[in-house]
C-alpha cells in the first residue's frame, strides 16, 4: 500500500494545451499497463490539443465549468460529472470560455498520442 499526499505530486505546466494549464502528476503507472492519476487545472478557456490514449481514460470534474469533445460532438461538463474515453478515441477537453476547470484524469496502458490544437 502507498499513500500519496496532495503535495507529493510533480507539478508541470502543460505544453499540449491552448492557454495555461497546470498538471499535478500524483501517480505514475506502477507496472506495465497500470494506472496513472493526474489533477489538471485549466485556466479560462484552456483546452488540451486533440489526443488519444492507448488505454482507457476517466475524467472526474472537481470544480468549474468545462467542455469535452470528439469528432463532431462537444459536451458541457461541470463539478461531479464523469467522462469516459475508450482506447484510441480521439478527443479533447478543458475549461469553458470564461471559466476555469479542474479534473482528475485516470488513465491506463501508457501516455497519450498528441495531435493539433482543439477547436476554440
Amino acid at each position: 500500500m502507498r499513500v500519496i499526499h496532495k503535495d507529493d505530486g510533480k507539478v508541470l505546466q502543460g505544453t499540449t494545451f491552448t492557454n495555461k494549464a497546470e498538471l499535478n502528476r500524483l501517480l505514475q503507472a506502477q507496472q506495465e499497463g497500470g494506472i496513472s492519476l493526474t489533477v489538471v487545472t485549466f485556466e479560462d478557456g484552456a483546452l488540451t490539443h486533440w489526443h488519444e490514449h492507448p488505454g482507457e481514460q476517466i475524467l472526474y470534474i472537481l470544480a468549474g465549468e468545462g467542455r469535452v469533445g470528439t469528432e463532431g460532438q462537444t459536451m458541457n461538463v461541470s463539478a461531479g460529472d464523469v467522462v469516459y474515453t475508450g482506447p484510441g478515441e480521439k478527443h479533447w477537453h478543458g475549461a469553458a470560455p470564461g471559466y476555469s476547470m479542474t479534473h482528475i484524469s485516470v488513465t491506463t496502458v501508457g501516455p497519450p498520442v498528441w495531435y493539433d490544437e482543439a477547436p476554440e
